[in-house]
C-alpha cells in the first residue's frame, strides 16, 4: 500500500518568520523522494506537517487524499524519524535499545520485529545497550531501524542518517532501496548529502525560502546540464558559450559542470577531441538553483556566476563571500528555531559537519559559480 503526499497552499509562520510560504506540492506514492534545501529553507517544518506533528498556519497537508492533522487513520500510515530518532530525541537515556523497539512495536501497526532485529545486526547495534551510551552513529542507526522496520506506507527521514560514517550511510542506502522494492511505500529523504543520495531518488524537490524551487524526476534534473572531462585546454575550448557552474582540476585533467543541453553536433565534437560527457551532478545543480554562495564543507569556494562566452561575471558585479552567506544562513535558520518547541525539527549542524570527508577533496581544486539572478538575499 502506498499513498501520495499533497500540500495545498501550505503556510507556516513562527511569530514574524515565515518558514513555508503558500507551498503547493504533490509527492507521488510508491517512490523515493529526495528533499533538498539550504538550512532554514523549511524542510523539517514541511515533514513535521506531513506527519501531522504540526497544524499549518494556513493550507492543508493530505496523505492518501485525507487531511493529516488530528486524523487517527493518517497517523497509522506515517512514520517520521527526526534526527537520530524520536525515542532518543525525547531523552530516555536510561532505556535500552530493546525498549525503543518495544515502544515502536506497540505504536506502529505495520511493525516488523524480525526485520528490526536483522537491521540491528546489520548496523552493528546491540539491543541490550542503553540509549544514552550509544555513539552518534549508533543513535542514527537506531533511528533508521525505527523507520525502516515500521514499514509505514509513508516513511519520512529528516536527516536521520547524517550522524553515520560513510560505510553506515551506504549500508542504509542499499537497505532502503532493497526494502522499498520488496515492500513498496512512499519515502521522503531529507538530506544535505546531495550527490551521495541522488542515485536513490526517483524524484527530487528543492525548497528555497519556504517555496518549491524545483520538483522533477532526478534523471530529468541531471539532463539539465553536463560534466565535461578531459585535458584542461580542450575542456575550456568546448565550454565557450556555456554557463559554467563548477570547475575541478587535478593535474592536467579538468572536469567542468555546465548548464544547458548538449546538441548532437557538440556531443560528436566532444568525443572527437577525447572529452567525456556525463549528466550533471545534482550537487552542482542544487548549488546553482538555490543560489548558495557559501563555501561548502569540503572547502569549495563560490563566486558570482561567470559566462564562458564573455569571461565576465554577473551583471551585479558582486562576489558572494563565505562570511556574507554565513550571515544569510544564520538569518534563515531562525525560521525553524524561533520557537523552542521547534528545536527537535532543526538539523544538527554538528552532524552535518562530521559527515564532511576532507579526503575526498584534499587534492582537488574546486571553484563553483552561482547565477547572477540568485544572489543570496537575507531576510
Amino acid at each position: 500500500m502506498t499513498h501520495a503526499i499533497e500540500f495545498d497552499e501550505v503556510t507556516q509562520r513562527f511569530r514574524r518568520i515565515t518558514a513555508l510560504d503558500g507551498l503547493t506540492l504533490r509527492m507521488a506514492g510508491g517512490r523515493i523522494h529526495g528533499l533538498l534545501g539550504r538550512n532554514g529553507s523549511g524542510k523539517s517544518t514541511l515533514l513535521a506537517i506531513a506527519a501531522g506533528f504540526r497544524r499549518p498556519s494556513r493550507g492543508e497537508a493530505r496523505i492518501g487524499g485525507q487531511p493529516v492533522f488530528e486524523n487517527g487513520w493518517a497517523m497509522t500510515q506515517v512514520a517520521c524519524i527526526r534526527g537520530p530518532g524520536d525515542t532518543i530525541e525525547h531523552d530516555w537515556p536510561d532505556d535500552r535499545v530493546r525498549h525503543a523497539l518495544d515502544f515502536a512495536s506497540g505504536t506502529r501497526p505495520h511493525w516488523d520485529g524480525d526485520y528490526a532485529d536483522e537491521l540491528l545486526e546489520r548496523f552493528g547495534v546491540d539491543r541490550r545497550k542503553r540509549l544514552g551510551s550509544l555513539s552518534r552513529g549508533q543513535r542514527a542507526a537506531v533511528g533508521l531501524v525505527l523507520g525502516l522496520a515500521a514499514r509505514a506506507p509513508v516513511t519520512l527521514f529528516d536527516e536521520t542518517h547524517l550522524g553515520m560514517d560513510a560505510v553506515g550511510r551506504q549500508t542504509f542506502y542499499e537497505t532502503l532501496v532493497a526494502d522499498v522494492a520488496r515492500h513498496p511505500r512512499t519515502v521522503v529523504l531529507s538530506t544535505h548529502l546531495v550527490d551521495e543520495a541522488a542515485p536513490l531518488c526517483d524524484e527530487v524537490t528543492i525548497l528555497d525560502e519556504g517555496r518549491v524551487l524545483v520538483n522533477d524526476r532526478a534523471d530529468a534534473l541531471r539532463a539539465r546540464g553536463a560534466v565535461v572531462t578531459g585535458t584542461a585546454e580542450r575542456v575550456d575550448r568546448f565550454c565557450v558559450g556555456h554557463r559554467v557552474l563548477a570547475e575541478r582540476t587535478l593535474g592536467r585533467t579538468k572536469a567542468t559542470s555546465i548548464l544547458g543541453g548538449i546538441r548532437d553536433e557538440e556531443r560528436a565534437r566532444a568525443y572527437a577531441h577525447g572529452l567525456d560527457l556525463e549528466p550533471i551532478g545534482l550537487q552542482d545543480l542544487f548549488v546553482h538553483l538555490s543560489g548558495s554562495g557559501a563555501a561548502s564543507a569540503t572547502g569549495e569556494t563560490t563566486t558570482a556566476g561567470q559566462d564562458r562566452a564573455t569571461g565576465q561575471y554577473s551583471a551585479t558585479g558582486e562576489t558572494t563571500t563565505a562570511a556574507e552567506t554565513a550571515d544569510t544562513a544564520d538569518t534563515e535558520d531562525t525560521a525553524e528555531t524561533a520557537d523552542t518547541e521547534d528545536t527537535a525539527e532543526t538539523a544538527d549542524t554538528a552532524d552535518t559537519a562530521e559527515t564532511a570527508d576532507p579526503e575526498e577533496t584534499a587534492e582537488v581544486e574546486v571553484r563553483r559559480t552561482a547565477p547572477a539572478d540568485r544572489v543570496a538575499d537575507p531576510r
